[in-house]
């Protein structure tokens, strides 16, 4: 049977008909104004036709239609094995609120252009801050850790961390984040960190011990793995900018450096250093999403779906690439093997930071770890990549390189 709603009559969410055809013989009839409930053995489906002046479209906003339409409604029996019946109506078409994909294929796009400028702006203003070294370069490092923490001591909390475990109490959360952005200062002032984080983990230990409640070890744990994630392995970019203050004599772009910006001495075998391992890592991210997006077939792993062992191997091949290269232009370091290694290292550390950090946003359930950036996510989203990079290039530089590569 077949009935004429107008506008008046319709909502998109609570559609009621004005008549229906049931198993027995007799029809029922429904008001518009008044609907009766169906029995509980019945479905009711709804096939909406085209309007009176063609197909109709709903505004996704409010949800009404702007032209008359024509509802055809029955009635029967739920089926058992738990299979739709086909419906066919010649000429109509089904009511639908999936997005439109011109208007999801336009959000991506929008989505797409804030990343690239974001993202263009964030290496901009990094690349400035690392040439400026010094405080200047610690603090901006002290902040993002800050941010950084409070966005971690998030996700710990989130519904899907804590169903399994109990996570530390908010001024705990607080006062990690707290101490985890004094740390680079204090790696900067002090060049070393071993008192300050056996201390700093002694700290959050007794406050623990001493809430209020029944302390659990899932809290300790989160907290002190927290003081490592988010304060100890960043301070390693701070060592490794600031604290190898060798100069790179080979640099030809020392020599016309100006006076008044530091001149030659400025640039220090850590500017040169921390410059080729961060262009290395955007590198890295880089090649293997593209090479993920146009080769991509075979999954990495499970804690991240999207990626693929193919844009892995791109972001490999760009990393060692950009390594190498940029190595020719500072003349640092000065071997063809140590630039490869470097390289290697850097994407190593690039590719497990980022595992790590999906790795817990998949536990706590989220897509993203803050919405701080726009198209980019939280801060952890963006310098994932980074955390143990700058410990492993320290590392190497200190260990394995004579004369700090120069």
């Amino acid at each position: 049977m077949t009935t004429t709603l107008s506008f008046p009559d319709f909502d998109c969410f609570k559609v009621a008909p004005l008549s229906f055809s049931s198993p027995c013989a007799c029809p029922l009839r429904l008001s518009s104004s008044k609907p009766l409930p169906l029995p509980p053995a019945h479905r009711l489906h709804f096939i909406f036709l085209h309007g009176q002046k063609g197909p109709l479209r709903i505004n996704n906003r409010s949800g009404l239609a702007r032209r008359h339409i024509v509802a055809v409604a029955h009635a029967e029996p739920d089926r058992i094995d738990g299979k739709e019946p086909q419906q066919e109506v010649e000429g109509g078409q089904q009511l639908s609120f999936q997005e439109d994909p011109i208007t999801e294929h336009q959000h991506k796009k929008n989505q797409l252009k804030k990343r690239v400028v974001f993202g263009i702006g964030i290496g901009i203003t990094g690349g400035i801050v690392v040439l400026a070294g010094g405080w200047v370069f610690t603090v901006a490092v002290a902040a993002c850790i800050f941010v950084g923490a409070r966005e971690y001591f998030e996700l710990v909390r989130s519904r899907g961390i804590t169903a399994g475990m109990t996570p530390p109490p908010r001024y705990v959360s607080r006062i990690c984040s707290v101490i985890c952005a004094f740390m680079p200062i204090l790696s900067f002032y002090f060049g070393q960190l071993d008192v300050a984080i056996t201390f700093s983990a002694f700290i959050l230990a007794i406050t623990l011990l001493l809430q209020r409640g029944n302390p659990r070890f899932a809290q300790l744990s989160s907290a002190i793995f927290g003081l490592f994630y988010c304060g100890y392995l960043p301070c390693f970019w701070v060592k490794l900018r600031c604290g190898l203050a060798v100069p790179a004599v080979n640099t030809e772009i020392g020599a016309g450096w100006p006076f008044l910006l530091g001149g030659r001495a400025h640039w220090t075998v850590g500017l040169v250093a921390t410059l080729i391992s961060m262009s290395s890592i955007i590198a890295a991210d880089t090649f293997a999403f593209l090479g993920g997006k146009a080769f991509g077939k075979t999954p990495l792993t499970n804690v991240s779906p999207k990626k693929t062992w193919e844009g892995t191997i791109m972001g490999l091949g760009g990393c060692i690439a950009t390594s190498v290269i940029l190595s020719k232009i500072l003349s640092w370091p000065s071997s063809m093997i140590s630039a490869i290694a470097f390289g290697f290292l850097n994407f190593l550390g690039s590719v497990f930071g980022d595992l790590t950090e999906s790795m817990i946003k998949r536990d706590a359930g989220v897509k993203d770890s803050g919405s701080l950036i726009p198209g980019h996510g939280g801060l952890l989203d963006r310098v994932d990549s980074y955390i143990f990079s700058g410990a492993l290039a320290y590392s190497y530089i200190k260990a394995f390189m004579p004369l700090y590569g120069v």
